[in-house]
């Protein structure tokens, strides 16, 4: 998005309080949930750490780095995922998990100090540590889900998970926000604002508790290794980014170390 029309932050108010609206709408048509009292704290620290942080450390990293960088990157999450599992819910580890974990993070932190960028006033350093920051908060966010979408239909705890994360991004982007000169925005811009709305956010986050319902683990592993080469030709050919030996060598590590990760150890008859 063009900083010139939309700042980072404000950009974020637009994508969760329009997302929200949207899910708030579409829950009319939607047989009604009660949400039990001690489970709104609950709702709130998922937005936190799942929406606000998350968005916010994501949009200011995209502004910094490169999208092939960003996209490699948020890769890593099932690596995060699993560590976070080991820590918090004392899950198993295998030998191939370690050497898939060793993979991975070097590769992200290889791409994080040796990445460079042809664009003017990139910091790719920090760039690639605010993508980390927020692959680490929404691998926390994956975990504070689990109980949640247990109890309560996806689309109930998304709408909450707007709504809170929309007055927690908002005091971040008000000034932005303010600053937006809404009859300068051309017709190219206007299609980016809504696509990041309607189709980066609310369609993402009402389509995949569809999808992860009707596609075995593997199948949805195949689509986290797609999002980088995607954005990467995307990005590619659309001149925003280029393509060079260290790119291609700390994907490859990140590549492999999720694939050992995802990887789940067969059963003994």
């Amino acid at each position: 998005m063009n900083e010139n029309f939309v700042k980072p932050f404000a950009l974020t108010v637009l994508r969760v309080g329009g997302a929200a609206i949207l899910f708030w709408l579409f829950s009319l048509w939607l047989p009604k949930e009660k949400v039990e009292r001690k489970d709104y704290f609950k709702f709130f620290i998922a937005a936190v750490c799942g929406v606000s942080v998350n968005m916010l450390f994501f949009i200011k990293g995209v502004e910094l780095t490169t999208p092939i960088h960003a996209s490699a990157i948020i890769t890593t999450n099932p690596i995060l995922i699993l560590i976070l599992s080991l820590l918090v819910l004392k899950e198993r580890i295998t030998i191939l998990k370690i050497i898939g974990l060793t993979l991975a993070l070097s590769g992200a932190l290889a791409l994080t100090l040796f990445g460079d960028s042809d664009r003017a006033g990139d910091n790719i350093l920090l760039g690639n540590t605010f993508i980390f920051i927020n692959s680490i908060f929404f691998s926390i966010y994956i975990i504070l889900i689990k109980q949640l979408t247990a109890k309560y239909h996806p689309f109930t705890f998304i709408k909450w998970l707007f709504l809170f994360g929309f007055f927690i991004v908002l005091p971040f982007g008000y000034n932005e926000l303010q600053e937006v000169q809404w009859e300068t925005f051309t017709p190219s811009a206007t299609f980016a604002v809504l696509f990041v709305v309607i189709g980066a956010t609310f369609g993402t986050y009402l389509l995949n508790p569809l999808a992860l319902n009707k596609l075995k683990a593997s199948t949805v592993g195949v689509f986290i290794y797609l999002q980088p080469v995607i954005a990467g030709l995307f990005a590619i050919t659309m001149g925003a980014d280029s393509i060079d030996a260290i790119k291609v060598i700390t994907m490859v590590l990140i590549f492999s170390g999720v694939y050992l990760v995802s990887l789940k150890p067969k059963k003994v008859n």
